[in-house]
C-alpha cells in the first residue's frame, strides 16, 4: 500500500493501484530517443502486474500500531513482504505466460538483492530464501522459454536486463507520482535506444499531479494516467475498525498530467 499526503487527508493507494500506473506507463513509452517496448505485450503485462502477490494482502491489509494506519509496501515486515513477493512470479505465470513471469520475478528479485546485506540476521535469513527460490522460478522459467524460438530473441542477456530495467523505472517514476511528488527527481539508467540516459521529474503544481519529463519518452505530445485510491484520514488501534473504515471510505480519483520540461 503506498500513503499519499494530502491537505484533505490521507490517500491510500494499492500496490495494485500503483502497478496500474505502471503499465499505463509501459504502455505510451517509446519514440526515436527511447526505442520500442519489446516484447510489448508480456512486458506491459509484467509492469502492470508486478505488485499481483499482493492482491489478498491487499484485500485485508495490517495495521501498523506505530502510526495507526495501514502498513505501507516499505513499512511491512520483512517475513510478509517476501512472502507476498514470492507468490507474484508464480501468479503472473498463470495470467500472462512465461516471459511475463520471469521478469515480475527478476524484478522482484532484482530488489531485494539490494536488500541482502542490510537486514539483521534473521530478515537476511528471509531475504536469501527469497532470493533463492526466485532464482530457482527464474532458471525453469528461462529454461522453458529457451525452447520456444518465438522468445529466444528476448533471452538475450542485453534484452533482458533492458526490459527489467524498465519495469524497474517505471514503478519508481509510478511511485514518485502516486506518493505526491515535491521536488525535482531523477531517474537513473533509463534505457534508451542506443545506451542509458538521466530523466528529470519535477512537479508543476503543489498537488504533484502536472508534472514534467525531461528529456521526454513518449510517443505522444502529453500523457493522462489515472488510478484510484481511498480517503483515510483518522488513525485507528484497532485492526478490525481500520479495515472496516477503509471498506467505507469513499474512494478517490486521481488524474496525473505529465509533459515535456
Amino acid at each position: 500500500m503506498v500513503h499519499r499526503e494530502d491537505p484533505n487527508g490521507l490517500i491510500v493507494i494499492t500496490q495494485l493501484a500503483h502497478a496500474w500506473i505502471s503499465g499505463q506507463l509501459s504502455r505510451a513509452w517509446g519514440n526515436s530517443e527511447f526505442g520500442l517496448v519489446t516484447p510489448q505485450t508480456e512486458v506491459n503485462f509484467a509492469a502492470e502486474q508486478h505488485d499481483l502477490g499482493w492482491l489478498e494482502w491487499e484485500r485485508e491489509p495490517t495495521l501498523n500500531p506505530k502510526t495507526g494506519r495501514p502498513y505501507t509496501f516499505m513499512e511491512l515486515p520483512v517475513s510478509i513482504h517476501t512472502h507476498l513477493w514470492g507468490l507474484a512470479g508464480p501468479m503472473a505465470l498463470v495470467q500472462g505466460g512465461r516471459y511475463a513471469a520471469l521478469l515480475v520475478s527478476l524484478h522482484g528479485s532484482g530488489l531485494y538483492t539490494r536488500r541482502e546485506r542490510k537486514d539483521g540476521d534473521e530478515d537476511a535469513k528471509l531475504v536469501r530464501e527469497f532470493i533463492a527460490n526466485s532464482r530457482a522460478f527464474e532458471a525453469e522459467q528461462t529454461a522453458l522459454l529457451q525452447d520456444d524460438k518465438a522468445y529466444v530473441p528476448f533471452l538475450a542477456p542485453e534484452v533482458l536486463a533492458r526490459n527489467r530495467r524498465l519495469i524497474a523505472v517505471w514503478d519508481f517514476l509510478s511511485l514518485l507520482l502516486c506518493m505526491n511528488l515535491k521536488a525535482p527527481r531523477p531517474l537513473e539508467r533509463v534505457p534508451t535506444a542506443n545506451g542509458e540516459t538521466a530523466i528529470t521529474v519535477a512537479p508543476l503544481n503543489g498537488e504533484g499531479t502536472h508534472v514534467s519529463l525531461a528529456p521526454w519518452p513518449f510517443r505522444e505530445s502529453s500523457l493522462t494516467l489515472v488510478c484510484e485510491g481511498r480517503r483515510l484520514p483518522e488513525t485507528f488501534t484497532d485492526e478490525h475498525a481500520m479495515r472496516q473504515a477503509l471498506c467505507a471510505a469513499p474512494p478517490v480519483t486521481i488524474k496525473f498530467e505529465l509533459k515535456p520540461a
